[in-house]
């Protein structure tokens, strides 16, 4: 599967900020990113440096006045459909040393709290078949709503008000998968069917050796999805961090497949 990918994002500042962008594709074994184009309006400083865990990339601007970025990319993405249901689950003391952080709670992913839930709701599961009862019980009690979380919103909220957006989704996959004692992580990424079109969020889980995405919004599969980056939970990989006040004009993203 090939993607086209265009991202655009307007902002103003009124004075000297510091500002960490990840929107660019990651160059991954799974998917090449094929003539990629960044363009900005002038900046005070321009900077690369690897994403978390060294997936993508992410870039340290400052800047004054306005901010334009202009992002184009063909992804030739090459991950294989997986049967989730099938894959074993990788015991906890097996885990490699950069996977352990991932089963611990985090700011948008309180697992620690979903504990009881996830012994009774998912009795006799473990590995994929945990996950994808995970993921089904998610679609099935959530609704997507925009609108109704905010940047505040942990898994934790979207659990009590079952409703959000994808990043709710995620976040809330995440904990539960956690709580389970299986390793998951938060992925930023472009995705063709995105509805309204948007940078999209889904889970990662750790089995079999290998990380598994997981959407339980229904909008992304694996072999139609161009990573940008991963983390802990969305505070990790947004696609703009300003450190400073920031005022939106604008964000456009167009995914589309080229065959």
């Amino acid at each position: 599967m090939t993607l086209s990918i265009h991202a655009r994002l307007f902002y103003h500042f009124a004075e000297p900020t510091d500002v960490l962008v990840q929107l660019e594709a990651a160059k991954l074994p799974e998917q090449r990113v094929v003539d990629p184009e960044l363009w900005l309006t002038p900046v005070l400083h321009f900077t690369r440096v690897p994403g978390h865990d060294e997936i993508g990339t992410r870039i340290w601007l400052r800047v004054e006045g306005e901010l334009a970025l202009d992002y184009k990319a063909t992804v030739e993405i090459v991950r294989p459909a997986i049967e989730l249901a099938a894959l074993p689950e990788s015991q906890p003391h097996l885990l490699p040393g950069a996977v352990i952080d991932y089963l611990m709670p985090s700011r948008f992913c309180p697992s620690d709290r979903f504990g009881a839930f996830v012994e009774t709701e998912f009795a006799g599961l473990t590995g994929g078949a945990c996950v994808a009862a995970i993921r089904d019980w998610v679609a099935g009690h959530l609704s997507y709503e925009p609108g109704v979380s905010s940047a505040a919103t942990c898994a934790t909220d979207t659990f009590v008000q079952r409703s959000g957006v994808c990043r709710d989704y995620a976040h809330l996959v995440i904990a539960l998968a956690r709580a389970a004692s299986i390793p998951a992580r938060y992925a930023s990424v472009y995705a063709p069917d995105v509805q309204p079109p948007d940078f999209h969020a889904v889970a990662e889980v750790f089995l079999a050796g290998s990380w598994h995405l997981v959407d339980a919004t229904g909008m992304a599969a694996g072999p139609e999805v161009a990573m940008i980056g991963v983390g802990r939970d969305a505070a990790d990989i947004p696609f703009l961090s300003s450190f400073g006040t920031a005022t939106f004009i604008e964000q456009v993203v167009s995914v589309g497949r080229v065959n």
